[in-house]
């Protein structure tokens, strides 16, 4: 059963688009990963400043494996001298229950 881990990040307005623009550059270094599903950034679209970042795997042990691995730590490296884009992050996990796919026309 697939595994789907949302990490919730607080970013602030004015480091929104640094913020996304760190997501663009490191664009595809997880989906080389053993047992990775798929990847999503949600933007609020409201007023909340809470980003949802998405990614669905095969098992926990390949989620963990990833967390383990050079490229994440990489990709997690600090960026900016203007220190943390964030102002909080909080890691939420979900085994997949139920999935659906559109109907193939």
């Amino acid at each position: 059963m697939s595994v789907a881990k949302i990490n919730a990040i607080t970013v602030p307005s004015d480091r929104v688009e640094e913020f996304v623009a760190r997501f663009a550059a490191r664009s595809g270094s997880v989906t080389s990963s053993p047992g990775f599903e798929a990847f999503e950034l949600l933007a609020p679209n409201d007023d909340r400043g809470v980003f949802l970042v998405y990614t669905r795997w095969a098992s926990e042990d390949d989620f963990q494996a990833w967390v383990q691995s050079p490229a994440f730590a990489h990709g997690h490296r600090g960026q900016s001298t203007d220190g943390p884009v964030s102002t909080h992050s909080e890691l939420w996990s979900f085994e997949v229950a139920i999935t659906e796919a559109p109907a193939e026309a």
